[in-house]
């Protein structure tokens, strides 16, 4: 039964700390999109699932809430996805002038076939210039695996705004609703960049930059929030550097001279041992020689002298006393600094993982989810201290890990916007796919390693 609920708290806690995580590192995307007026439609705890509890922002128009799914999180930022076609445009403006359009009679007025228009009304969704409809008579839904045979406008208020953009405003005339035609203001492509300009693919680099890499860059702030706040509201524990016995081994020489824990040491043999380093410096030569002495200890005010019974000629590492400990906390600058020298040192890690010739030494010291879960539920059933650090390091690992220039990874996709700047052109899906693909396969090799690792010190011992 404790194998049981052990299993069961390890996944407990090995879910609701990388959802979270997930969902925060999702939050950063979300708020980078906003900040730079690309349209955000969905923004989710939990993965894509048909079923879900969620609101739509009146503001936004982003739906907000949480699925079933709980494995993370996503955000949907339009303008990831699809490629550049020269009838986006026209195809759009059809979709204005008739108000709700089937894809058939789309491609009979583009003269394309009917793959080419559902390629194109699938960008246009997703730049969420337009939207599917759903004929229930037909016996279409929302959340079925296949298109719709039709696609409809928008709602838009005068200045053609969506409840994506920024500035919307349906309160006044000149709105115009789900499904009713719209007539476009000057060229068919010239109401297409318009629309492309609130996706992330109409955006500059620094824009894309800004929200590729605020993912990582949130997940690395709560974590120095998280470890700042442990180092200044509960601090670490140091050791005081006294005499004074912290511990006891079960077993050790210490216990079998009945030593306990507040014990003051004062003399080993004939020495002097008024702090720990003398004491231990004193302990060494005896240990080491194998040989019986003396040592005196004060208790409630009264000294004690005891023979500790070394086995003749055997030699010994440890008397079995610990130093003894306190915690210490921290001024707002020093756990400041403290932070930024533990996130440097995590960076550096993560940074070893993509060097040959340390790859595999990172992995062999990586955890997958099974660690990350047994953590967690250790930590949880220590305290609140060691969950919220375990936390921070989780954070702070998953932080630095997606800034690795490794497609599918936010660093990847980094790397693909720098290269576009170079080349001075745009990659094809088909490029980024290939790419991403060999980037798959190396976390898939990752993810065996470490999950192997995982097993075989967690589950078989």
């Amino acid at each position: 039964m404790s194998v049981v609920l052990s299993v069961v708290s390890a996944v407990f806690w090995g879910l609701l700390v990388l959802s979270l995580l997930v969902f925060v590192h999702e939050g950063g995307h979300y708020l980078a999109a906003r900040a730079c007026g690309v349209r955000v439609t969905e923004f989710f705890l939990g993965l894509p699932c048909p079923v879900k509890l969620s609101h739509k922002s009146r503001e936004y128009g982003t739906e907000i809430g949480v699925t079933p799914v709980l494995l993370g999180g996503y955000t949907r930022i339009c303008g990831m996805e699809g490629e550049q076609d020269e009838l986006l445009a026209p195809a759009l403006a059809c979709v204005q002038r008739h108000g709700r359009v089937e894809v058939s009679a789309l491609a009979a007025e583009l003269g394309c076939d009917a793959d080419r228009a559902y390629a194109l009304v699938a960008t246009l969704t997703d730049w969420a210039a337009i939207r599917p409809y759903y004929d229930e008579s037909r016996g279409e839904r929302r959340g079925q695996k296949d298109w719709p045979a039709a696609f409809e406008t928008l709602r838009r208020d005068a200045s053609l705004r969506t409840e994506y953009d920024r500035g919307h405003d349906f309160a006044g005339e000149g709105v115009t609703d789900y499904g009713q035609p719209r007539a476009i203001p000057g060229s068919a492509d010239r109401f297409l960049q318009r629309e492309r300009s609130h996706t992330y693919l109409g955006c500059g680099f620094w824009k894309r930059f800004a929200m590729l890499v605020a993912g990582p860059l949130v997940n690395i702030v709560v974590a120095l929030v998280l470890v700042m706040t442990m180092l200044t509201a509960v601090g670490i524990t140091v050791a005081t550097g006294s005499n004074v016995v912290g511990g006891i081994t079960p077993g050790s020489f210490a216990e079998a001279a009945g030593l306990q824990v507040g014990d003051r040491i004062t003399k080993v043999g004939e020495v002097q041992t008024p702090d720990w380093q003398t004491l231990s410096d004193a302990l060494d030569a005896p240990l080491a020689a194998g040989r019986d002495f003396t040592l005196t200890y004060e208790r409630d005010g009264q000294a004690t002298t005891v023979t500790i019974d070394v086995k003749d000629g055997a030699q010994a590492q440890y008397l079995g006393i610990y130093e003894e400990t306190q915690a210490m906390r921290m001024g707002l600058g020093q756990a400041f600094m403290q932070s930024i020298a533990y996130a440097r040192m995590v960076g550096e890690f993560a940074a070893r993982l993509v060097m040959p010739q340390h790859t595999m030494e990172v992995l062999n010291t990586s955890s997958s989810i099974v660690g990350i879960s047994v953590m967690a539920s250790e930590a949880a059933s220590t305290s609140a201290a060691d969950l919220i650090s375990v936390v921070a390091a989780i954070s702070m690992s998953l932080g630095f890990m997606n800034l690795l220039p490794i497609p599918p990874l936010d660093g990847g996709k980094v790397l693909i916007e720098v290269v576009q700047v170079v080349i001075r052109r745009q990659l094809s899906m088909k490029a980024q796919a290939a790419v991403s693909y060999v980037g798959l396969a190396f976390f898939m090799f990752v993810f065996v390693v470490v999950l192997r690792n995982d097993i075989m010190r967690f589950v078989i011992g």
